[in-house]
This record gives structure tokens, C-alpha cells and sequence, in this order.
């Protein structure tokens, strides 16, 4: 097959990768986009605005930095849900406000070219390329073709500073969309491969924070996710000058001024742990990787006269909906604006950055309000209940199955332990104690026990949840900065890419001829007969 097509991008140490090219013309998708646009406004008093945004290249800075922020999983419900939490926690009734609700300016449709229920691989790609695709697609069209991506664009055509920051595996679905060309998501060993610099494009990524070191590390370790004997944070290290930092205690002696880039810190083999579970003392929290990583690419950037590119993501928001785990999902919901926060003050300060947070997807159908029996509903849900728990049920799920497989488990223990201590709950119900007690001799696996634990507490909290999977919402966009005006309304999740291509002066197009150079005919029919929509990826079936 091609060397250059998705499925073989090479590997090999000795590849040559292309050259950074001068700088592009005006992205074309949304130069057209912008002429309908004007076609159908005309005397409408718009139209001095939509030319202002088409012509605005020409007045450019001398650098412009994105800030992307992607809450995975969070639908406009759990908005509500932490911004009504928060108020009864600190007492602040109907005047909760959060970072987010200042900077909020409208809606983004989400559907994937496969569904009208959209995946995170799938989300992530209508963002990363400006183009909608299938759901397991990881930065590729929908013939699974390669697509350019923004954070491509920015590192090849201006020589901008890149970073991912994400509480997932690095190598999960979102950052990888971003830094990866692939066929489906769950190829993460050679997402990995693709993201130090095994890319027909070289080496485009200049941070990344997150978690999923198992993917990076040869199958004789402990830990390891690949097939192969391949240690990636050697070959990181040797072929393309990655700095490798593993524990927090690397990662807190990490100044601006003394950070080498490309640097990479990924601290536990799979995901980070939930806000509610993390231990400070091994993993830092999102906001605390987003100020660190915000202080590194602003110290470069002034000192290179060059802008950035960095991609945030709140994964584990999606991950505990999933679980349908409300505690979870609030601390992680909170965290994330937090981190939002801390974002907004430094566009505030730098007002040749733009911030836009927006979601791929909803996970969950979550809902405030939930009815138990045949009786009429009452109007209520109760937050009280949510204050009680100590543990995420993905971590109370790990210990209880832990005790169960040393045979060290007691009734006693359940009840005091995971449920009194972890849960917060005095009152389980016979059926709820059988249920966890003979939970793995129904042959369920861990995720089935984290959903028995979490229900606990929803149907205590009066919250309902639909699925355990992804539900087709429009979810909220938001957006600070110079230009971010025209976000305002409703959108096309693809639009967001549009906007941060003409808004940095990006050629998405150029990067996928340089991607797709010697793609056949032969290939593109054979890749167009393989039905994607019919394969269920791991997401779907363990909710990782």
C-alpha cells in the first residue's frame, strides 16, 4: 500500500519529514462560506461585518494565539446541573454563576457524516479539519482519507508553538483527532507513533500533558498497552529531542523559563483520575497543567515571535457521565471551569488570543428530575445527596472488585467502606446489597458494577440519566476574544474549525494534498467499501 495513506503512515525512524512551507492563503472553505453568506444578507446590515471578518487577514497582528477548550460529554443539562450544585453549596441560590455562563454566545450542532449521534473521534475531526466524518474517524474524511488539521496548519505554514492538554489517555480520541491521521480510534499504539514525529508531515506537536503512558511504553514493561517491543519515550527522546516527564514531582520543577521543547509529561498508564479521586500529590489537576502549559508556550512565544495553538480538554466530564456517575461529573464539570477561568484572565490579558470552549457531544441524557415509580413526579432533585459522596464509583468499583477477587469481602465491609464512606449512603436496600454483592457472579464486568453504584446515587438525588453512551444535543459554544463575534448563534461544529483557520490565516486544504500525495484510485474505492458505521469501538463498549 502507498506510504502515504492513513493506515501506513510510516513508522520508520529513518523517514524524512516534509518541510514547513511559507505561508498559505486564506482558508477557502470559509472565504466561500463567507461569500454565500453575503449573497443571501445583502441589506440586511450585516453585511459590514461578515467583509470585516473575510478581509481582517490583512490588519493580522504580528502573531495571534487559539486557545480550543473541549468539554467532552457535557450537554447543556449538566450545565444547569453544576451551576445549580454550586449555588446550593456555597449558598448562593438563583445568583450561581460560572466562569463559562460570561462568555457564553450560542449553540453547535453536532451530528458525525455516520449519525446523527456523533462520537468524540468523529467530534474532534469536524473541529481538528473543518469537516464533518464518520464516528471511530481520527483526523481523516469520511473515504478515510487524510484530513489537514489546524494544529497542522499553525505549525507548518507559520511555525506556531502546538500543545494538547487533556485529562484522557494523550492518544484518546480528541487530542489524537488533532495530532493523527487514522482510521479508527482505538489504534492508539500508532496514534502514539504519529504524535512524537512518525508523520509524513514530521514532528507537529510541541506539548503534551495528559495521561495513557502505556501506549508510549514497550510490551516487556509493566503496564504496557502496545504489541510491540517499541519504547516511544526513547525513541521521543533520541529521534525527535522529545523532554520526557513522568511523575508530578518532575512536573513541579518545570519552570517557563526552563522548559525545553517538544516536552511531553504524561503521569499514570491509563486516564488521569476523576477530580473527585485525584491524588494532588501524583497527578496535577487540568487548570494546574493549563497554567503550566500556558506560561511555557507564552514564554516561547514572546521570546520566537511566534503564536500558539493549544487544545484543552476536559475528557473525564464525558467519562463519568458514562458511568452515569453525578458526583463525578459535577467535580469534573467544576474543574473545568475553573480551568476556564484561569484561561479567560489570560486572553484578558493577551488580546491577540481568542478562547473557544465548546462540547462534542452530550453524554448520558442526563437529567434534573427524576421520576422512581408510576406516582407523579415530584419538582425537585436533591443536592444534599451529591455533598455526601467521597469517591467516584469507577474508583469504589476498582476496590470492591478487588476485595472480591482476594476473597477478602464481608457485608460488613460493603456497607461501611464503599457505601457508607465511598457513596455516602446509610441506607442501602436489600436489593441494592444483593446486587453488589453478587455482582460478579452475574459475570458482569467493572463497568456494570460502576453503574450499580452510581445509580445509588442518582436515584437518591432524583437525577436520571437515558443511555450510557453519547445523545444527539446541541450543545453550548462559547467564546472571549477579538473576532469570536461572529460564533454567536447556532453552528456546525465544522464551522469552529472554519473560524480558526481564518482567524490564524491556515490552509487546511494544502495540508491534506501534502498528507494524500500518491493516493490512488485503486485504494480510495477499496477503503470507500468498508462499512465503519457496523464497528463498535472500545469507547462504546467499556466507556474508556
Amino acid at each position: 500500500m502507498n506510504s502515504t495513506s492513513y493506515s501506513s503512515i510510516p513508522s520508520d525512524p529513518n523517514v524524512k519529514p516534509l518541510e514547513s512551507a511559507r505561508q498559505s492563503p486564506l482558508n477557502t472553505r470559509l472565504r466561500k462560506l463567507g461569500l454565500a453568506t453575503i449573497v443571501v444578507l445583502v441589506g440586511s446590515g450585516v453585511i459590514a461585518s461578515i467583509v470585516l471578518l473575510l478581509t481582517r487577514h490583512d490588519n493580522t497582528p504580528k502573531h495571534r494565539n487559539v486557545i480550543m477548550m473541549i468539554s467532552d460529554g457535557f450537554g447543556p443539562a449538566s450545565e444547569t446541573y453544576a451551576r445549580q450544585y454550586h449555588g446550593w453549596r456555597e449558598g448562593l441560590g438563583t445568583k450561581s454563576i460560572l466562569p463559562l455562563d460570561h462568555i457564553h454566545v450560542g449553540h453547535s450542532r453536532t451530528q458525525s457524516s455516520s449519525s446523527l449521534v456523533t462520537d468524540s473521534a468523529a467530534g474532534a475531526t469536524a473541529f481538528a479539519c473543518a469537516l464533518k466524518s464518520y464516528n471511530g474517524a481520527i483526523g481523516v474524511d469520511p473515504k478515510k482519507k487524510p484530513c489537514g488539521t489546524v494544529l497542522e496548519s499553525a505549525k507548518i505554514h507559520h511555525d506556531m508553538l502546538t500543545g494538547l492538554v487533556v485529562t484522557s489517555r494523550i492518544t484518546h480520541a480528541t487530542p489524537a483527532s488533532f495530532s493523527a491521521h487514522i482510521d479508527w480510534r482505538d489504534k492508539e499504539p500508532q496514534i502514539a507513533e504519529q504524535q512524537i514525529g512518525y508523520n509524513p508531515l514530521g514532528r507537529t506537536v510541541d506539548l503534551m500533558f495528559g495521561g495513557g503512558e502505556c501506549e508510549f511504553l514497550s510490551n516487556t514493561t509493566d503496564n504496557s498497552c502496545r504489541q510491540d517491543e517499541r519504547d516511544l519515550f526513547d525513541e521521543a527522546r533520541d529521534v525527535f529531542g522529545w523532554e520526557v516527564v513522568r511523575s508530578r514531582k518532575e512536573f513541579d520543577t518545570i519552570s517557563p523559563e526552563s522548559a525545553t521543547l517538544p516536552l511531553m509529561a504524561l503521569f499514570s498508564p491509563d486516564h488521569m483520575s476523576y477530580e473527585i479521586d485525584r491524588d494532588p500529590t501524583q497527578q496535577p489537576s487540568l487548570k494546574e497543567m493549563v497554567q503550566k502549559a500556558l506560561g511555557i508556550l507564552d514564554d516561547k512565544s514572546r521570546k520566537s515571535d511566534k503564536g500558539f495553538f493549544l487544545m484543552i480538554e476536559g475528557s473525564r466530564i464525558d467519562m463519568a457521565a458514562h458511568s452515569n456517575d453525578p458526583a463525578a461529573h459535577f467535580h469534573d464539570i467544576y474543574e473545568y471551569h475553573e480551568t476556564a477561568s484561569a484561561v479567560i484572565d489570560y486572553v484578558k490579558d493577551h488580546p491577540d488570543t481568542v478562547v473557544i470552549s465548546t462540547s462534542d457531544h452530550e453524554t448520558g441524557g442526563f437529567t434534573l428530575g427524576r421520576q422512581l415509580g408510576e406516582n407523579y413526579p415530584e419538582y425537585k432533585w436533591n443536592p444534599e445527596v451529591i455533598s455526601r459522596v467521597r469517591n467516584s464509583s469507577e474508583a469504589l468499583a476498582r476496590v470492591w472488585n478487588e476485595a472480591v477477587k482476594s476473597d477478602t469481602t464481608s457485608t460488613g465491609y460493603l456497607r461501611k467502606e464503599i457505601i457508607a464512606n465511598g457513596l455516602g449512603i446509610e441506607d442501602p436496600t436489600k436489593e441494592e446489597l444483593e446486587r453488589l454483592a453478587n455482582w460478579k457472579e452475574n459475570d458482569e464486568d467493572i463497568s456494570a458494577l460502576e453503574n450499580i453504584l452510581a445509580d445509588m446515587v442518582s436515584r437518591r438525588a432524583l437525577i436520571g440519566w437515558t443511555t450510557h453512551g453519547h445523545t444527539a444535543v446541541d450543545v453550548n459554544l462559547y467564546a472571549y476574544g477579538e473576532g469570536t463575534e461572529w460564533l454567536r448563534g447556532s453552528h456546525e461544529n465544522i464551522e469552529i474549525g472554519d473560524f480558526i483557520s481564518n482567524y490564524l490565516n491556515l490552509d487546511l486544504d494544502d495540508i491534506t494534498d501534502r498528507l494524500t500525495t500518491g493516493w490512488g484510485k485503486e485504494e480510495e474505492d477499496m477503503e470507500a467499501t468498508i462499512d465503519v458505521t457496523a464497528q463498535i469501538s472500545k469507547h462504546q463498549l467499556y466507556h474508556d
